[in-house]
């Protein structure tokens, strides 16, 4: 089910954008532009997307090999590329690691597995689990991971962004207002 206003998918393809071998993502905010970023972490490299406009802004195919996965840091981090070079990601995923579960106006996201090994991923205005509200109105099924593990989800910090990672893709959704012109429309 399409998530509700005022969420709207980033990317136009169905499953987000492929990602082989994704391990994990991260959260940055552009400093130029405010937009939140996505960091994705795979088996092929480093890249970061813009979470507003879906452009992919930086990609590092050869990463240090002691900075190339999350794990070769005590807090879980990788080095920024990009608009963010000089600075460390928190990636979440495979290696462990979490991103936000909830927003401050009152977004909530859970993961079930009703029919193991396929998660899903759920998102709520009513506070989670037990649902409230009916399907549709109050809480509603964003995502199926059926052919793929699910590696994290959750909120960019800013609760602007909602990141789904599975081991072959990224899907996101944003509330913030289409790119256009050059310029973001005012909410």
């Amino acid at each position: 089910m399409p998530a509700p206003e005022p969420w709207r998918p980033v990317f136009e393809y169905k499953y987000g954008v492929p990602v082989g071998g994704l391990l994990g993502i991260g959260f940055a905010t552009h400093p130029d532009s405010g937009h939140d970023l996505v960091m994705v972490v795979s088996n092929d490299g480093h890249g970061l997307f813009d979470a507003v406009t879906g452009e992919k802004i930086a990609r590092d195919r050869d990463p240090d090999p002691e900075d190339s996965t999350p794990d070769a840091a005590a807090d879980l981090t990788c080095p920024g590329l990009g608009p963010i070079a000089g600075s460390r990601v928190h990636i979440a995923g495979l290696f462990g690691g979490g991103l936000h579960a909830t927003t401050g106006d009152g977004w909530t996201l859970e993961a079930v597995t009703p029919a193991w090994p396929n998660d899903r991923v759920l998102l709520s205005s009513d506070g989670g689990l037990p649902h409230s509200g009916p399907h549709g109105e109050q809480w509603w099924h964003i995502f199926h991971s059926s052919y793929s593990e699910l590696r994290a989800f959750g909120f960019s910090p800013s609760g602007e962004t909602i990141a789904v990672a599975t081991s072959s893709d990224v899907s996101l959704w944003t509330c913030r207002p289409e790119h256009t012109n050059g310029s973001d429309v005012q909410r």
